[in-house]
């Protein structure tokens, strides 16, 4: 049976949280178990929270780690085959799209940690600087300063064919 604390927190931050899985994952259902299983641990860990951040910030630190840990597990197994392209698109502008697509993941892939995951907080994730830094026990100005400093070398990527 749910406590007050638990609605309120779930009502509160459900979507920032999905919408944090959902950039990490880039899959509805899986961001979808990750937001769950996030909200299960800190109902069932509500001792663990020492109020230190803001209680979104605790629950994004959550997903992380539960889909870091997934990741992490998944290069174990055997890859997955593509997905195939949209059919609801022309055959030119799915390639086209496709390609697009790519060339932007293949330069995230590229920049190292941390700035490619705090590219991805900020611009996917819409986190806050302050929020992006709490996750990664750094400062607010830590995070502006590494942000830009993705946002820079991601041009310098995509310039560079």
């Amino acid at each position: 049976m749910a406590d007050e604390w638990s609605e309120k927190l779930y009502e509160a931050h459900y979507m920032r949280v999905f919408s944090f899985a959902m950039t990490l994952s880039g899959n509805r259902t899986e961001a979808e178990e990750l937001t769950q299983e996030a909200f299960f641990r800190a109902f069932s860990r509500r001792k663990d929270f020492r109020g230190e951040s803001d209680e979104v910030t605790w629950l994004c630190a959550i997903v992380k780690n539960l889909f870091t840990d997934e990741k992490r597990r998944e290069t174990r197994r055997a890859p997955m085959p593509e997905e195939l392209p949209d059919p609801t698109k022309g055959l030119e502008q799915a390639a086209v799209d496709r390609d697009a697509s790519f060339r932007i993941h293949k330069a995230l892939h590229a920049l190292e940690e941390p700035y490619r995951e705090v590219f991805e907080l900020r611009i996917f994730g819409e986190l806050s600087f302050q929020e992006i830094g709490a996750i990664f026990g750094k400062t607010e100005n830590w995070a502006r300063v590494t942000y830009h400093r993705a946002k820079l070398r991601l041009q310098e990527r995509m310039c560079v064919k």
